[in-house]
């Protein structure tokens, strides 16, 4: 169940036509950091088992440990003792910083770029408007013109 869950997770994150590459790079650091905590869980239950004072000893722990090391929270509830639970850990951790850190970077970019479509949206509509205050003011001149030329040719 949780491969094909996984499968449709990317499919839906990276699939859509058109979608800009920093939302796709966003989902695939998603996508890359949940494969990470749930693999990352599992190795740090293996490098820990048997091992004086670990509490690392059981999946959901591990787990809770992983979506703690990821997010950077570390409460220090649980926390590897080997030193292949530590290797595992800083895994773990670097691929957390670097998602969230490409997550808040595409919601930035997304802000920025709806900002400035409306920002050159209203500059056009000014434009626009400003162009025909210009030809209503000629087509007046143009007109008062011709008035002017008619008084002096008739006096």
């Amino acid at each position: 169940m949780l491969p094909g869950f996984l499968t449709r997770a990317v499919e839906l994150l990276l699939g859509k036509e058109g979608r800009s590459l920093h939302l796709k790079a966003a989902g695939a650091a998603t996508a890359v950091l949940g494969v990470v905590m749930l693999v990352g869980s599992w190795a740090v239950v293996a490098a820990e088992h048997g091992a004086h004072g670990a509490n690392l000893t059981t999946y959901p722990r591990a787990l809770w440990w992983s979506i703690e090391t990821a997010t950077t929270v570390g409460y220090g509830d649980f926390y590897p003792v080997t030193l292949w639970g530590r290797v595992v850990g800083s895994g773990v951790m670097v691929v957390g910083i670097t998602t969230y850190g490409l997550v808040t970077a595409a919601l930035a970019t997304w802000f920025v770029g709806r900002e400035q479509r409306r920002r050159h949206h209203l500059a056009h509509g000014a434009e626009e408007l400003g162009e025909e205050a210009a030809h209503a003011l000629h087509e007046r001149f143009d007109r008062l013109e011709r008035l002017l030329a008619g008084r002096n040719e008739n006096p």
